[in-house]
């Protein structure tokens, strides 16, 4: 059975550079990573733009059409696997978390970008007609810059992707953004930060509250006007998209992920699971083992 659905960690690929940075054309670079078929997930930020191909791409559980002229990004510790139609080609670009922090003054600096948030929704980007040839031609600068390095190599590149980034998160901002003030939205996003790094131990909106110096009231009223959700479906979401990533990796048993993410006993999160998605956390495992 884990032969039928292993989970692929690929943080130490063997083409990675010292300096945490990997760029290549992707026809090659699925050549060489046949297994990209199978759900896995990384260490390191991973940016694929596709120029030609189809098929789809399944992120954290949901699924995308692939076509050229679109650029996917994914955050560290996603699952995601492939299933490509007939050849497919682009570029993509891996690199590791320091590897902007090195460079920028402000660590955080990613952040502020909608498709780095790890909402699947906001990760998916079709390139619209009149942007292409400059996008594309950014990565053709990057791919230069990688094969034939001249001086500051690397900090042109990390410019080139910087101009990648800003345009693209000049298309379309979220709707969360676009209708909420600079405060609210900075308030959302560090409950948001907040919860991902205490999501295991802290499951109560006022624990989170608590550390935002706010009421759980204000708290709620601010994830319901933004969000159309509690504050309370905010944390369980991440819970369960952890269990979910979880559960894919064979190798754990159910009472080990239940473990894993602070629960008192194996029952109480097989309820609290199927609570939230409508199966157990054996059917989930099911349903996803017959898709590989």
């Amino acid at each position: 059975m884990k032969k039928s659905f292993p989970v692929y960690d690929i943080c130490t690929l063997s083409e990675f550079k010292e300096e945490d940075i990997l760029i290549s054309r992707f026809a090659p670079y699925l050549k060489s990573h046949h297994n990209l078929h199978l759900a896995h997930k990384h260490t390191f930020y991973h940016l694929v733009l596709f120029t030609e191909g189809g098929g789809t791409h399944a992120i954290d559980f949901q699924n995308f059409q692939v076509k050229p002229y679109q650029i996917y990004f994914m955050i560290p510790g996603q699952v995601h696997s492939w299933s490509f139609d007939g050849n497919v080609d682009g570029y993509v670009i891996n690199f590791s978390v320091p590897f902007f922090q090195s460079f920028l003054l402000q660590s955080d600096y990613l952040e502020q970008f909608p498709f780095f948030s790890g909402a699947s929704n906001e990760e998916v980007i079709d390139i619209p007609e009149n942007l292409q040839d400059e996008i594309i031609a950014l990565f053709e600068q990057i791919i230069t810059e990688s094969e034939v390095p001249g001086r500051l190599a690397l900090d042109m590149v990390r410019t080139l992707m910087l101009q990648v980034f800003i345009l693209l998160s000049r298309l379309t901002l979220p709707h969360h953004i676009t209708n909420t003030t600079p405060y609210n939205y900075t308030l959302l996003r560090n409950f948001q930060k907040l919860i991902d790094k205490n999501f295991t131990t802290l499951k109560l909106p006022k624990d989170y509250a608590a550390l935002l110096y706010i009421t759980p009231n204000h708290l709620n009223a601010l994830c319901n006007d933004v969000l159309d959700i509690s504050a309370g479906e905010v944390i369980r979401n991440r819970i369960v998209l952890e269990a979910k990533r979880l559960l894919v990796n064979l190798g754990l048993t159910i009472s080990e992920v239940a473990d894993q993410l602070h629960f008192a006993d194996y029952s109480y999160f097989t309820k609290y699971f199927k609570k939230q998605t409508g199966v157990t956390p054996e059917e989930f495992r099911k349903q996803i083992t017959k898709q590989a």
